[in-house]
């Protein structure tokens, strides 16, 4: 594989697809979209990373050899309560369905539908196209995050990070000179100390403070871990950014052995 490495995106014109093709550019990466089957035929043979969507991602990973890194489904669901300050529970859409209380509910990871609270099971989206009824989802009781971070993470350390929520509502803000800022990292250390080896080395983690509206009581915990290749920069350094996303969605050639379990939505891994 050779050539000069390209940045592949959705025509979704983003504001983070905009931060990031022009940090590729000033790097010398070519930047391209996808169009249509004829870009894969186009890029096929190029070092090629991507930024975009999962069901777009699936789609050409094969035919780029790229490998997407992903966290696993049930990530959330085995840490310990120490660092989630609430039970949280991989299940079914159709098991959610059937709950008669109010209850948090999102996709693991593929916004196949928008993380909410939903007042009982059948508030929740039809099984329908892609949301069918053994769609896997994240399950936990209404909890309140107080303000949310979210850090990008390469090799187990956070390299760069953005407050993006207070309260639920987007607020972004640079991670450094947040007032916030030491707890957050003081949190994310302890976090990646502890369960860095079941994350890719390539991952965003969102972190936030959980506040009891009753007891006045708060807790830091994890929000959630996401693909760095479909992450919203929001105010986090643009090329730092970049060094996680290239990680995290590139040529299955170079991938390290030790991410080969995180390949989920691309081709399948190399035996070995």
């Amino acid at each position: 594989m050779t050539g000069t490495p390209v940045l592949l995106t959705t025509t979704q014109r983003t504001s983070t697809t905009a931060l990031l093709t022009g940090a590729a550019v000033r790097r010398g990466y070519r930047t391209a979209e996808l169009t249509g089957p004829g870009s894969v035929t186009r890029l096929a043979g190029q070092p090629v990373h991507w930024y975009g969507g999962p069901i777009a991602g699936r789609r050409v990973a094969a035919g780029l050899g790229l490998a997407l890194l992903e966290p696993h489904d049930d990530w959330l669901t085995r840490l310990p309560e120490e660092f989630t300050g609430r039970r949280i529970e991989l299940t079914t859409l159709s098991e959610a369905r059937a709950a008669r209380r109010p209850q948090f509910v999102k996709p693991p990871s593929d916004k196949s539908f928008p993380p909410a609270v939903f007042s009982d099971g059948s508030r929740l989206p039809r099984a329908a196209g892609p949301l069918g009824p053994d769609t896997p989802v994240l399950v936990c009781e209404p909890v309140t995050f107080a303000v949310e971070y979210r850090l990008f993470v390469l090799d187990g350390e956070p390299v760069t990070g953005s407050r993006y929520a207070r309260y639920g509502r987007l607020d972004t803000a640079p991670l450094p000179g947040d007032p916030h800022e030491a707890q957050v990292r003081d949190f994310a250390a302890r976090l990646l100390a502890a369960v860095a080896a079941t994350l890719p080395s390539a991952v965003v983690v969102d972190v936030g403070l959980l506040q009891d509206p009753d007891t006045g009581r708060e807790q830091w915990a994890v929000v959630e871990a996401n693909m760095p290749w479909f992450a919203h920069a929001y105010a986090a350094d643009p090329e730092a950014v970049l060094d996680v996303v290239l990680r995290s969605a590139g040529p299955r050639a170079r991938l390290a052995p030790a991410d080969r379990r995180f390949t989920g939505c691309g081709a399948p891994a190399a035996p070995g």
